[in-house]
């Protein structure tokens, strides 16, 4: 049996095809609604350029607004308007005598039309910012979700609430309201105090602009351009002038031969990290023989 996903895709698919194939009367409407672009003009579909220009500006004359006030001619010369600028373009004309032709190709004949009168309109450049703005949209909140979610989570447990209550103590000099009048009071100093707690929640993060997909966009060029200029300078320090390795540099080649995120090796002590960088495990022999340790050492406590 197929899964509840794959059914409502199906009858999702079969609902939009119903609609296109018994709503749609045929898929040249999408042209000129429910009429036919040469009968709006009077004129055949071997009509010539020539004379469907001509035909165009004969009606347009007797039903235009300034012509003719009667609003339903308006509403004429809006249909007549709109054939002639489907029948005057040789391509879109092409595309509008096809569908007649082949009114069973609904969904090909559709999208051609969207194709003709709004592809070449829109601006690659607007697109590509609206979808970057979107996606970052979306992003961020996903991720403030998430992070709202985990706080929540965090707020719950009771090595949250200790911290809490040391700071309530802290702040009131070892003297707590334990008072039930107060109970509103203390659930707003709770709020508060919250708040000057720097939550550290591994696996999640709160949301930065910084991080979002638009934003890395347009910094794009700025972050290549810092890349190269890193990987120059290191390459000039290290690989031309033999240079020993700073602190920083050292510690960020521990980090990489470790694999460790950026985020959890900011969490490590620095007595630890002091420790790993002195092993130089940047170097091959170096790292072998510290991981053979910590095998050792994890079967020697089982």
């Amino acid at each position: 049996m197929a899964p509840p996903a794959t059914i409502r895709c199906c009858a999702a698919a079969l609902t939009l095809m119903l609609y296109i194939l018994i709503i749609s009367p045929s898929s040249s409407a999408i042209y000129c609604d429910e009429d036919d672009c040469y009968d709006l003009l009077g004129v055949t579909q071997t009509a010539n350029a020539s004379e469907i220009k001509k035909a165009y500006y004969k009606l347009s004359l007797k039903h235009h607004p300034d012509k003719n006030p009667d609003p339903e001619s308006k509403k004429l010369f809006v249909k007549i308007a709109n054939a002639y600028e489907i029948l005057k373009d040789e391509a879109t004309r092409e595309q509008y005598d096809y569908a007649i032709a082949h009114p069973e190709e609904v969904f090909y004949n559709t999208a051609r039309y969207y194709h003709a009168y709004y592809g070449h309109k829109t601006d690659p450049r607007f697109v590509l910012v609206g979808l970057l703005l979107i996606l970052s949209g979306f992003q961020y909140m996903n991720q403030m979700t998430r992070y709202n979610q985990a706080v929540a989570m965090v707020k719950k447990t009771p090595a949250y609430k200790n911290r809490l209550r040391a700071l309530e103590l802290e702040r009131s000099g070892g003297v707590t309201n334990k008072k039930k009048s107060n109970r509103q009071m203390d659930k707003k100093v709770e709020e508060d105090l919250s708040k000057e707690l720097e939550l550290d929640i591994k696996g999640t993060q709160k949301p930065s602009i910084w991080e979002l997909l638009g934003v890395r966009f347009i910094v794009l060029p700025y972050t290549i351009g810092k890349l190269l200029l890193w990987n120059g300078c290191w390459f000039w320090r290290y690989k031309v002038k033999h240079a020993p390795y700073s602190w920083e540099d050292a510690a960020y080649l521990t980090q990489r031969s470790l694999r460790v995120p950026h985020d959890a090796w900011g969490n490590i002590d620095e007595s630890t990290k002091e420790d790993l960088v002195q092993r130089r495990l940047w170097v091959k022999s170096n790292l072998e023989t510290y991981f053979a340790g910590l095998r050792k050492e994890s079967k020697r406590r089982r």
